[in-house]
This record gives structure tokens, sequence and C-alpha cells, in this order.
């Protein structure tokens, strides 16, 4: 029998199909082996992927309240991120970063830096260094390194491009903001106080001062420099300064400096000489904009500025301007404040002295330069300043005041001017000093303007006390009232103040051609005495009681003829419109005392409310010798209430609701009505409930709103009701959001 085996058709053909499945793995393992190796030829060099750890980088420096989904970090503090490459890392391996920033980015300017992991490679010359270093949590032998970062303590602030390559390979390019660190030791906006910073870096929210210094209040401001377009808007505001304009180069390069960006944003605030944030207003017409009094935060503010192309928001006064200035300053992380100065002096020729006249009826003219203003509010932003002599004797707050009043070095701005050498009447120093201690020092002199043209001293309202009272801010970590009068000048009345004032007026006057002269005797005695005093509240809707109190300190009869005239006043200092006027002939004896009793009925002055911040009160009276003699008060009216309260429990990313409530106090309807609510972290942007409705006599308003929070945290709401009868009554209320 035969005994060799032969193949079946089937076996063959599965014979065959083996043989062909062994050449193609065969094939595929020698494609393998050639992909491989281009692969690691052509990508051994590159970076596959860098985590920039947004989330965690923002946490340690203080931004991700801001957002977490781009780099912001704070110079002269590390930052961590972390490259995913093709294979092993090796230690002798080289890293190469490049940060940039400006349109021409040099690093014989600051704005350019290339460093490694090993050592900076930066030219001679650089202005600035980074420097970087492999962290320990690095795992090389997988490709994954995590570099330790550090931007230079006077790094200029502002967006950088980041580029990461290793040897010659492909770089890849991310983002980041740099902000200054009021953490950082090396920093010039360091802060060594944790509250404070707290305070005056981290808080959205803030209180402002406003009324007179009789009878004042405050009322709640959002700054929101947190809010996450803030990023663009205020880098947008750096972009369009005239200086950057001119001199890009420079002006990027000048963005370490404090000093610099605090002038350059104090500028921006108003429109007056660029494409500034804020254009001002102080009459009483504002039908093609927003009444400055209607603003409860900056945020809307800044918004509407940015997306109409930075085209200026109509309008803003003083307060306003300075909530904007705050935030903006807060956000590149400049510890800032807001101050509040009652009976502020505008002193336009920096003669530090104001003078004041009266015609002889009483009434104040309209016609005059200089002007006391009800209250003027600015800020303070905290920083070195190594510019001036005596170096560090200068550093901390120093008064910025973005409300254009006068120019500084040809454009609208004030400051920065040292706290400190406000208090020591070193005006000859940089910047602006003389204005501003006019504004919280300055002697007044008030003249009546006689008929034939000649002027007459008024006695006891000419006075070297009136300016610079009880200047505010918020206290830190409260809702309380910081009186900081004490760190611009020394307690009125003592001999230092005057020491420092003659001091501050010799300096002032020199190279000017100015005779200066001793201040100190201004006050003289005085026959006669006057003075006003509350009888009631001073409550809008309400008639209005004071006394007149009149005493003859001489040794014979006096007989007077007493004025007394009611003014509505504007805050700045002038008449909106005389309200009421009454004369009085009087004999006094030798020693006696009178009483004369003020009623301004709510009926007389009810036509002007909507349009005076506060009601002078003047009594002028002239004896028999013609001696002159005066008292005067000036009163803000009291708003009504109106509450705002959050119903139940407030969580992030679930609907809250909000009530508010207002009466109307008085016996007549309330038309135009409108309620506008705002608070950071719950509206995207004001939330205006209703429009030109009416409320009835004694009716009261109670409005429930939804809203949904977009941020965890204490929040703050603000109310703001407007109508006929009442301008923009606030009312405010904080709120806990659960994450």
């Amino acid at each position: 029998m035969d005994q060799r085996c032969y193949l079946t058709k089937d076996g063959f053909e599965a014979s065959l199909k083996l043989r062909r499945l062994q050449e193609v793995f065969s094939l595929y393992q020698s494609w393998q082996s050639c992909y491989r190796t281009n692969r690691e030829s052509s990508m051994a060099n590159e970076i596959w992927r860098v985590d920039l750890h947004c989330k965690t980088n923002n946490a340690a420096h203080n931004t991700d309240e801001i957002t977490t989904r781009q780099l912001i970090v704070r110079r002269g503090q590390p930052f961590s991120i972390t490259l995913e490459m093709a294979f092993a890392f090796q230690t002798s391996d080289i890293l190469q970063l490049t940060v940039e920033t400006g349109c021409f980015p040099s690093q014989s300017q600051g704005t350019k830096c290339t460093f490694t992991n090993r050592a900076p490679t930066c030219v001679a010359g650089s202005k600035v260094i980074w420097s970087c270093k492999v962290d320990d949590r690095s795992v090389l032998h997988r490709g994954i390194v995590i570099l330790s970062v550090t931007p230079p303590a006077d790094a200029p602030v502002g967006r950088y491009s980041l580029f990461a390559a290793l040897k010659s390979g492909t770089a890849v390019k991310e983002s980041l903001v740099v902000l200054f660190n009021p953490w950082c030791r090396d920093d010039s906006v360091y802060l060594p106080d944790e509250k404070e910073r707290q305070e005056y870096v981290m808080n959205e929210h803030g209180l402002i001062y406003k009324g007179t210094a009789y009878n004042f209040n405050s009322i709640t401001w959002e700054f929101g420099q947190f809010e996450e377009e803030m990023v663009d808007i205020c880098l947008k505001l750096l972009d369009v300064n005239p200086n950057h304009q001119r001199d890009p180069d420079g002006d990027v390069s000048a963005r370490y400096n404090p000093i610099y960006i605090g002038r350059v944003i104090c500028a921006m605030i108003n429109c007056n000489d660029d494409m500034g944030v804020l254009a001002g207003c102080w009459g009483n017409n504002f039908q093609d904009g927003v009444s400055p009094s209607r603003w409860t935060g900056s945020v809307s503010i800044l918004q509407r500025w940015y997306q109409n192309n930075c085209m200026a928001v109509k309008y803003g006064q003083c307060w306003v301007f300075a909530g904007v200035m705050c935030t903006v300053m807060r956000f590149f992380g400049i510890p800032c404040r807001v101050v509040t100065n009652f009976q502020s002096a505008h002193d336009t020729d920096n003669s530090l002295t104001i003078d004041e006249y009266f015609d002889e009826y009483g009434f104040k003219p309209k016609q005059s330069l200089d002007n006391i203003w009800n209250f003027h509010v600015w800020v303070e932003g905290w920083m070195k300043r190594p510019d001036l002599q005596n170096e560090a004797c200068y550093d901390g707050w120093q008064v910025m005041d973005p409300t254009p009043q006068e120019k500084s070095e040809g454009v609208f701005c004030c400051g920065p001017a040292p706290v400190i050498a406000i208090h020591q009447g070193h005006t000859d120093l940089k910047y602006d000093i003389p204005f501003v201690f006019s504004e919280v020092n300055a002697d007044v002199v008030k003249w009546m303007l006689n008929a034939d043209g000649s002027k007459t001293k008024i006695h006891s309202l000419s006075d070297t006390a009136l300016v610079g009272q009880k200047i505010s801010t918020k206290a830190v970590g409260s809702l309380t009232r910081n009186d900081i009068t004490n760190t611009y000048k020394y307690q009125e009345g003592s001999p230092m103040e005057r020491v420092v004032y003659d001091h501050a007026v010799r300096l002032n006057s020199q190279g000017k051609g100015v005779l200066w002269m001793n201040t100190c005797q201004l006050t003289e005695p005085k026959e006669v005495e006057m003075s006003l005093e509350k009888e009631t509240s001073f409550k809008n809707a309400q008639d209005i009681k004071l006394n007149l109190k009149v005493s003859n300190r001489g040794k014979t009869n006096k007989t007077m003829l007493i004025l007394i005239n009611v003014q509505a006043m504007n805050y700045t200092g002038t008449q909106a419109k005389n309200i009421l006027h009454a004369q009085h002939e009087n004999t006094l004896l030798a020693g006696q005392v009178v009483n004369l009793p003020i009623h301004i009925p709510y009926s007389v002055y009810c036509k002007h409310t909507g349009n005076f911040d506060s009601m002078k009160v003047s009594a002028l009276t002239k004896d028999d010798k013609g001696d002159i003699y005066g008292a005067q008060i000036n009163f803000a009216l009291e708003d009504p209430p109106i509450s705002i309260k959050v119903l139940g429990e407030a969580c992030v990313n679930r609907p809250m609701t909000i009530e508010v409530e207002f009466q109307n106090p008085l016996n007549e309807t309330l038309r135009c009505c409108c309620l506008t609510i705002t608070g950071c972290g719950l509206f995207r942007s004001d939330h205006l409930e209703s429009s030109c409705m009416e409320l009835q006599p004694n009716e009261t308003l109670k409005v429930q709103i939804n809203t949904t929070p977009y941020k965890a945290g204490m929040k703050t709401l603000v109310a703001d009701f407007d109508c006929s009868a009442f301008r923009d009554v606030k009312g405010s209320c904080t709120v806990y959001i659960k994450p």
C-alpha cells in the first residue's frame, strides 16, 4: 500500500491561506518597525501636550475667583505646568521656554525672556529674568515633566504668550496673564497684613460714603473685579491708553511699575483726554445716558464701555469714577480703597486757600472759581515710591483721583500723591500734592460783596478747620466706617496743624513769585455768636425745623438785621435753587441770647427734591458797627427705606427668590417708578424689574424676583428705586451662596 500522504483540495487551500497570513504578518512587522523608527526620529523633540493646571495655579495665586479656564498668576510667585512628551525625558535634556508680552517683545525692554530648566538664556542687558526648574513630581521615564515657573517680582503685568520646546523641536504656544502680587515681599505693592489684603484686593463689595459732614450715609458698591470678563476689559483699558498709541514698546515695558499703571488707570477712567470709560456730568440732564446716582457698581459700566468699542459711558460723578477705578486697581492686584473727604475744597489756583463770596442778601453768588464740595471721593492705592527722595519714607497709601478736575502733567488725572507727604505738608513732591493738600486742609475766608464793589470779611464763617472733615473709608472686615482724617493732617486746632499748613504754603509758593504770609491769625475775637441747631430729623417728604441761636457777647446793645436763606445745593458746592428767604430785625442787649425758629415746609422744597443733593441754611447779620457775622448748616435729606431679602436657602446654580419692598410715604402718587437689582455672582447684568409704573399714595410695592447664582460665597444684593419724588433710593443685603 502506498504510504504517501496526499492533501485534499480543502487542505491545500488552508495551507495556502496560512502562508499568506504569515507573509502579511511579516510585512506588518517590518512596516511597524519602520514606522516606529521614523516616528521616534520625527517626534523625539516634540511636546505632545501642555497642562497649565489653571484651577490649582489660580487658586494658589488668589485668582480662581476670576476664572479657572485661563491661567492667571501673580508675579514673584511660582506656578506649575506639565509637559507631556513622546518618550522619556533625560536629565541632560534642555527645555527652552520663552515668554512675550506686547506687540513688539524685546528682552532689553523686559517684555521678552527666554529661559531653560538649566539657566536663563537672556542676552546681556535683559530687563527681567524668568526662571524654571523640573519638579520632583515629574515622571521622566514616561516623558511627563512638571515645571515650576517663576515670573520675576518686577515683570510687566498683562497678557503673555508662553512658548515651550525641547532642543530644536517645534514649540508649543500657550497664554497666561500676569498680575501684581501684594502677597510677595519683593513686589512693590506688597501689603503685609492678610486681613487688609482680603479687604483691599479680594473683596468685591464695598461702601462709599456720601452726604455732608453734618449727616452722611453709605451706599453699597459692587466692585466686581473678579467677574470673568474683567480680564479682557481691564487689559483693553491699558491697550487703548494714549501712551500705548504713541509708544507701544515703552508703554508695555513700563507696566512693571504700579506708579505708572496707577496714573494710566486714573486717566483712563475719565474720557476727557482719551477713550476713557466714563463721561462726567454735573448738571441735571441725563436723558442721553444714566444718572450717576443710578449706578450701584462698576461691572455694568465697564461692560458697556467694552461692548461699545470703548465709547465713554454716560454719566459719572466722583463716587462713580472712584468706584470704577477701585475695581480696575483691585483686578490688577494693587491694594485699593475708596475714600470720601467731606467739606472737600477745590482750589483752582493752588493757593491753598478758598475764598467764598455772599451778596448783601446772604445768597452765595453762582460765579466762583473755588468751591467747597459737600464731599469728594477718590481712591488710595498701596505701593512703594522709590521715585521720591528719602526712599521708603513715602511708601504706603497714595491718593489717586480719576475725577477730571485739573490736569496733571497735561492729562486729566491726579496722583499718586503719598498720604504721608500730604500729612507733613510736603507740597514740593510729585504728584499733585498741593491740590490734594488743599482738598483736605485749605483755609477758608468768606466775604460779603458790597454794592459798591468792595468786600467785607464775614466773622465766624472764615475758618481754618472747615475743610477736610470726617475723611472716611470702609473698615477692614466689617460694614463700619473707618475715620482716617488723622492720616491726612494733624488735629484741627493743634499747633502742629498750623505749623504744617504754613510749611506747605511756603514750599508751594517757592519759585512762583508768591508772597507767603503766616496764616495763624485768621481767627479774630467775636462779639456775636450764631449757631444753627436741628429741631427735627432731616427726612425727605417731611417738614424741616431748625433753631437759630444768636448771642451778644459784647458789652453794648446791638441792633441787627438777620437774614436767613435756604438753598438747594449740588454736592459740588454750587447752588441749584433758592428755596426760602426770611429776615428779622432784632435788638440784642449786652449778654442776651435770642432763639429764632426756622421752618422749611415740604410743600416748599418738594418741587426741587429730584434736582439737588443737600440743603444749606445760612444766617447772616450785620450789626450797627458794620461787622458781619454768620452761621450755616448743610445737610442731606434722608430717603425712605427700601428692603431687600432672599427667601429661603441660596445655592450655586440653583434658582433663588429675592423680595424687594418699598412703601410710598406720601399722600400723592409716585410716577415713573423704576426698580433695578444688581449683584455680582447673582446677575450677569443689571436686572431691570419694571419701569414707568405708578405707586399710589401710601401703597406698598412688593416684588419677587428669581435668579440663579453662578458663584458661591458671600454676595451682596443691591436694589435701586427711582421715581418722580425720590431719586435712586438704595437698599442692600448680603447672602451666603452655598457651593
